[in-house]
């Protein structure tokens, strides 16, 4: 039996012709980013970075969110080739690299994604997901048309260096980070900052200027259409655990008295 792999992000931001809304699954249940594919949104975002979420439970929500007309990508913690291997033999197909800060390290993230000659990957894939164990035809020869790959933006040196990074060949997207480029910038927890919104607003022209996509994280409704209005081709406007930390908070506040609130909040 043969199988067909998906388009990748870039293939369905292109067909959809409009940006593209997603929200951060960070949870790391299954469960959970099932619900939260099947929320109508255009894509969510699996995050291992700052989620607990190890290869197991990714896979197990590769699986869960499979049904859905959604795109998927997948944040791994660090630029590293050996776990961007291993996340493509998952099958990953959508891969956002966090921390890059420069060309060569852009670079090094696409040799980690391609195969030789063109880069570095180990070859597996006969043993793994990525090629449906063998039952993707020609999995080998075209395993780079299945995968996107998007890196980060998220700190002053990276911001300057956003030309030369678009400017890598394999580089299909950047996302831009604000709370971690406020931080580099000695304004941390000020990501709705002018001085910071400005350098996300630069980075955005940027990638218009070389013709790659931009996208950009904005939990805030007026910044996220700000962004878009700016050029962002996709952005993420929320995450489940946050959706799930206010709205419980909202129930408490609305069903527990305001003492036994208070009372609660001092320990």
């Amino acid at each position: 039996m043969q199988f067909r792999l998906s388009p990748t992000f870039y293939s369905a931001l292109s067909d959809a012709g409009r940006p593209l809304a997603g929200m951060w699954v960070c949870s790391g249940s299954p469960l959970v980013a099932e619900i939260c594919a099947g929320s109508g949104l255009d894509w969510v975002l699996i995050d291992a970075e700052h989620s607990p979420n190890g290869l197991e439970s990714i896979l197990a929500q590769l699986h869960a969110v499979s049904g859905y007309p959604v795109q998927v990508m997948v944040r791994p913690p660090v630029n590293d080739t050996v776990v961007i291997k291993q996340y493509l033999d998952l099958g990953v197909q959508n891969l956002m690299i966090p921390m890059v800060n420069s060309a060569f390290e852009a670079a090094t993230a696409v040799a980690a994604v391609r195969y030789p000659p063109h880069g570095v990957r180990g070859v597996g894939s006969a043993l793994a997901r990525s090629s449906r164990w063998n039952r993707v035809p020609d999995y080998l020869g075209s395993a780079s048309e299945s995968i996107s790959l998007t890196v980060q933006i998220e700190s002053e040196s990276a911001a300057s260096a956003v030309e030369e990074i678009l400017a890598v060949d394999g580089v299909d997207g950047i996302f831009l980070g604000p709370s971690d480029l406020a931080a580099s910038m000695g304004l941390l927890g000020q990501q709705e900052n002018p001085l910071v919104r400005a350098v996300v607003e630069h980075c955005l022209e940027a990638a218009k200027a070389a013709g790659k996509p931009a996208g950009v994280n904005a939990f805030n409704e007026a910044t996220a259409r700000a962004y878009l209005d700016a050029g962002a081709s996709f952005v993420l406007v929320g995450a489940d655990v946050a959706v799930l930390a206010r709205a419980s908070e909202g129930f408490a506040s609305t069903f527990i008295p305001v003492s036994k609130t208070a009372e609660r909040d001092s320990y």
